[in-house]
Parts: structure tokens; sequence; C-alpha cells
């Protein structure tokens, strides 16, 4: 089984920073992608950013400058920086991953506010 452990949420104010890790065990061989999503009340979940094997980055427009995603592969995390933070970033952030299936870490809670 594949398990995803997120970090690092919390409030902060507007123009804050935070940093999110995802540490991801058990029978890991090969990550294709990993990436983090959010989801805000009543909203839809949505892609914030990922980061391939390889190295290479996409990231959501509303995020592009702000955030950085990154990656360790011999731990097996992945990470996102995240700047300049503003209160439509309110969410639950969650980390994912795709081997041969995609999974899913529980979510952790970011809250952007005064």
């Amino acid at each position: 089984q594949v398990q995803l452990v997120e970090s690092g949420g919390g409030l902060v104010q507007p123009g804050g920073s935070l940093r999110l890790s995802c540490a991801a065990s058990g029978n890991i061989f090969s990550i294709n992608v990993m990436g983090w999503y959010r989801q805000a009340p009543g909203k839809q979940r949505e892609l914030v950013a990922q980061i391939t094997s390889g190295g290479i980055t996409n990231y959501a427009d509303s995020v592009k400058g702000r955030f950085t995603i990154s990656r360790d592969n011999a731990k097996n995390t992945v990470y996102l920086q995240m700047n300049s933070l503003k209160p439509e970033d309110t969410a639950v952030y969650y980390c994912s991953l795709v081997i041969s299936s995609r999974y899913w870490g529980q979510g952790t809670q970011v809250t952007v506010s005064s």
C-alpha cells in the first residue's frame, strides 16, 4: 500500500509564507508525477502544481510566480513553498502521486486571514 502524509498547513496573514511537505511511504519503486491540489469549501478540487520525475513543473495560473514545487526523490517527498499568500488561497491542500495509479494524502488546511 501507499500512504501520503501532508504537513505544514496553518494560519498565516496575507502576504505570509508556508511550506507544505508530503512524504510518501509504502510500496514505492518509481513515482512518475507528484503534485498538489486544493479544495475550498463548496468548490471543486483543483490542481495547484505538479512535478515530474524529470523535474518538469506545471503551475496553475493563479499561483504562478508565488508558489514553487520541488521534490526529493531519495526521500520520496514533495514540497510546496507558498509565498505572498492571499485569502483566496485558503483551502485544504492535498498531496497526490502517480505510479501505476493515483494516490491521495489526507490533506492539510491552509487558512489565509488577518
